[in-house]
């Protein structure tokens, strides 16, 4: 992945003649635009602060990883860097001109999610600098919010250390002294629920469908990743959160990679439980409620 000092040289090398800016929707976090060269060229950009450089360094990161085993394709990475005379960080993409869904789309797609679930993630454990099996190479974001990624070797103490207690520490501000006693017991005992899957998985990480788009060949591409190692079910739950996903989809998937007994009345919920805190911390008390369904329940 290259880093550019600017974006004028960076639509240089890519030889974007002379391009206009057009603002698209980037979602919540950065601003998107468009640009659209003389020559027909194009290319998509995020930008965001000068202090958010290291957010799409990571992005970038996630999505050579999501596309290395060449099951699911990502737009291409063509570069992230800052620009000091505009006083923001960039992340440079390939633009994707979308075409309409072709007729297997969720099917395809269920089973090449599945073939990225079982693939081997050996390319990316081999990079830690520390023991493990569950994590990633760098930390990144789930939206805005940091997301450790320090490697461990199991499952369940990964996913209580390094999802859910920091999302509970933040979101304490919120809970009253019952809650925080219901957290702090879920915390104790969620080696009762959760348990290390057969094989480690390489995560988009935050899998809803806004994140899903329909590429140029009428198949499913991932964007904005919060990419780890985990357990495959984490990604299933967040498809389920906010719906989106066809069942189609889901029987394909299952093809390849069933959900284990007790996915469904158990372990769903604790895995969108890490995403509700997120968007709790992130967008306020309209999500307490679900939260604090989830944490009474266990």
């Amino acid at each position: 992945m290259k880093r550019y000092e600017s974006i004028a040289n960076l639509i240089a090398e890519y030889r974007v003649d002379d391009p206009g800016w057009t603002a698209v929707h980037g979602g919540d976090i950065n601003d998107a635009f468009v640009l659209s060269g003389q020559n027909g060229e194009r290319l998509f950009l995020k930008t965001n602060t000068l202090a958010r450089e290291d957010m799409f360094m990571a992005e970038a990161e996630g999505l050579k990883a999501l596309s290395t085993p060449g099951i699911i394709k990502t737009p291409e990475i063509l570069g992230y860097g800052i620009d000091y005379g505009r006083n923001i960080s960039f992340l440079a993409l390939s633009f994707v001109e979308g075409r309409h869904r072709k007729k297997e789309y969720w099917e395809d797609f269920g089973h090449n999610l599945a073939k990225l679930h079982t693939a081997n993630v050996s390319f990316i454990t081999e990079r830690y600098t520390h023991p493990g099996i569950y994590g990633f190479t760098m930390d990144n974001y789930i939206g805005s919010s940091v997301q450790k990624n320090t490697a461990d070797i199991s499952w369940v103490s990964f996913y209580r250390d390094y999802r859910l207690k920091p999302q509970l520490k933040m979101a304490e501000k919120y809970f009253s002294r019952e809650t925080i006693k219901a957290a702090e017991r879920l915390l104790e005992n969620i080696g009762d629920y959760l348990f290390d899957p057969g094989f480690p998985s390489l995560l988009h990480g935050d899998l809803w469908g806004g994140n899903v788009i329909c590429g140029e060949d009428g198949n499913a591409w991932l964007i904005d990743p919060a990419s780890y190692i985990g357990h495959y079910e984490a990604d299933i739950a967040m498809t389920e959160l906010f719906d989106g996903f066809h069942s189609d989809f889901y029987s394909a998937y299952k093809e390849i990679c069933p959900l284990d007994s007790g996915y469904g009345e158990c372990r769903k919920d604790l895995y969108q439980l890490y995403h509700l805190l997120n968007h709790l911390n992130l967008f306020g008390r309209s999500y307490l409620g679900s939260v604090e369904s989830i944490l009474q329940r266990y």
